[in-house]
């Protein structure tokens, strides 16, 4: 992947620190094309971005901003959501200004490209890749997988356990892994989140029957309470008077049965809490995969993705 990481990865890495080190040293950035990474400072009335260099200031044009501004393809908001964020750029030219100021011209356009034509268009189905939350939707998790470059996680593929935000799982700006799923009709890589939160099994051997556990609602319904355990897996608690969605529970599990993947559940207490989610746990951490299969070999039922 080289160069090519989400924005944010490479501000104190050493090679980027070196290129903005002066203007000679930016000049050596321009001739050898390498991608660098400053914060943008402001956006100015006009939608170019100025990025703060640290010894100067640089501009990327309004069209240079991103793939897809000059056709019309991504709106101008997408520019406004950089400031004071950081920003992926090659450096196009080191010139002075009429009163002699250094202002290197810069193009986060064309990062973009290297970073689909060097990185992105060599992905495949079932490559495991490391990304960047940049914004939630009730639909999904848009993130970036290199140089700004965006990509969807929709909401049915973040994780076994359903859950109705993906706020539930995320936090805009929290750097997670993820599969590539495929393409969509325009090429854009597609990606896919739960194969990576572990089996049913992987999932159950965390948890004995007879423990008390802590655990998130997910449904109520009549028939009882399904109770998130660990993002892969959920439990089906008896009825309980009063609980909602969302709300946090201990409960006591009766039993497991792998054969169908079903854990019994008794809420001893739900209630309201500002606890944070705690951090994902990923049973797999890179690689490639061909195939996942969720469900225990003995299950009644088979949970699988074929890439």
């Amino acid at each position: 992947m080289g160069s090519y990481l989400p924005e944010g990865n490479r501000m104190s890495q050493k090679e980027n620190l070196y290129y903005l080190r002066s203007e000679a040293t930016l000049r050596e950035a321009m001739r050898c094309g390498a991608v660098l990474e400053a914060r943008c400072a402001l956006c100015s009335a006009s939608h170019d971005l100025i990025v703060d260099l640290g010894f100067c200031r640089g501009r990327i044009p309004r069209e240079e901003g991103a793939l897809g501004v000059k056709e019309g393809r991504v709106r101008d908001i997408a520019l406004l959501s950089r400031v004071n964020k950081p920003v992926s750029f090659i450096v196009e030219e080191v010139s002075r200004d009429r009163e002699g100021n250094l202002v290197p011209l810069l193009s986060r356009r064309r990062a973009q490209e290297a970073c689909v034509k060097n990185y992105v268009s060599r992905l495949t189905p079932g490559d495991v890749i490391p990304a960047r939350v940049t914004h939630l939707e009730n639909f999904g998790a848009f993130v970036d997988i290199g140089c700004g470059v965006p990509s969807l996680i929709s909401i049915d593929q973040i994780s076994v356990s359903r859950i109705s935000h993906p706020r539930d799982r995320f936090a805009v700006g929290e750097e997670i892994l993820a599969v590539v799923r495929g393409r969509d009709l325009d090429g854009r890589i597609i990606l896919t989140h739960k194969e990576l939160l572990g089996t049913w099994e992987e999932n159950a051997s965390l948890f004995l029957a007879g423990e008390t556990v802590a655990g998130v609602v997910r449904s109520v319904e009549s028939y009882g309470v399904f109770v998130e355990l660990t993002p892969n897996l959920a439990g089906l608690a008896e009825p309980f008077s009063g609980v909602q969605t969302g709300q946090h529970a201990s409960v006591y599990i009766k039993s497991i049965l792998p054969e169908k993947m079903k854990i019994k559940l008794i809420i001893v207490d739900a209630f309201d809490a500002p606890y944070r989610p705690e951090p994902l746990t990923y049973f797999i951490k890179g690689g490639h995969l061909d195939s996942w299969r969720y469900s225990p070999q003995n299950a009644r039922r088979v949970i699988e993705t074929v890439f």
